[in-house]
């Protein structure tokens, strides 16, 4: 996660709330996020950016997690997302990101 989008993350969690502000991803490579979920969540672990050291706590989910997938209309989420999500490895997605919100995510939807 860029340092630009990291800051972004802290503005909108000072302006919302972190109780108010869930992270959706998108990330092609399961490992990619991962680290865009630990550094929401737990802080940047590369101690390179505005989060470094920061754990928020927030809520962070992948977009082809079931939890979210259901919350797109059917027709809308195919459109946008279903050739994407036919080329990757959903589970390898899965498994990097749920443990990390399961751990450091204080608000999860």
């Amino acid at each position: 996660m860029d340092l630009e989008i990291q800051q972004r993350v802290i503005d909108l969690t000072s302006k919302y709330g972190a109780e108010n502000v869930i992270v959706l991803i998108g990330g092609a490579e399961a490992e990619a996020s991962g680290l865009s979920a630990e550094t929401v969540a737990a802080g940047d672990p590369t101690f390179a950016g505005p989060l470094a050291g920061i754990a928020l706590g927030l809520g962070v989910y992948h977009v082809v997690e079931p939890e979210i997938k259901d919350e797109f209309d059917a027709a809308v989420y195919d459109e946008q997302c279903g050739m994407m999500e036919m080329v990757l490895d959903v589970d390898a997605i899965i498994s990097e990101v749920k443990p990390i919100r399961d751990e450091y995510s204080k608000y999860n939807k």
